[in-house]
């Protein structure tokens, strides 16, 4: 980040928040003109500071109300079975994070699912009986009380 300029960050700052502003609005907010906003997003995006534009979906509203944190200790410590639990996680669209962490677990995920049953049956019928996974352990998130937040541009 220390190539960014002070347009440059609030440039990424302004596209964090809603990114289908048009580059005549940026240019407004941060006195450039749409040409000069236009050429510096690009360079944004060209560089990989800007790696996407998303939608943002209620997952309530899109029918995953539960919000489950699901820590993982692997079976075996080595490299070939940290990439199987890792493609494993590639394939399963509920599992919104995972982090690999030190200390007494491998792993912690962030998992939806529409209800209890559903969790039941991700962690007993997916977590649980593949090879890579010794051990689990679920939290049910009562209240979300920070989500999404941008990076402090």
């Amino acid at each position: 980040m220390n190539e960014l300029d002070g347009f440059d960050r609030k440039i990424a700052a302004l596209l964090q928040a809603d990114a289908r502003l048009t580059n005549a609005d940026i240019g407004e907010r941060v006195n450039l003109s749409a040409s000069q906003c236009s050429r510096r997003r690009q360079r944004l995006e060209e560089e990989g500071y800007i790696r996407g534009y998303r939608a943002v979906l209620d997952r309530e509203k899109m029918g995953f109300p539960l919000v489950n944190i699901i820590s993982v200790t692997l079976a075996t410590h080595n490299r070939d079975n940290a990439r199987r639990f890792a493609d494993l996680l590639a394939r399963l669209p509920e599992v919104q994070e995972a982090h690999a962490l030190t200390g007494e677990m491998d792993y912690v995920l962030k998992v939806v699912t529409p209800d209890l049953k559903s969790l039941s049956d991700f962690v007993n019928g997916v977590l649980l009986p593949h090879e890579s996974v010794q051990h689990v352990k679920t939290a049910i998130v009562l209240e979300t009380l920070k989500e999404g937040g941008g990076l402090p541009v």
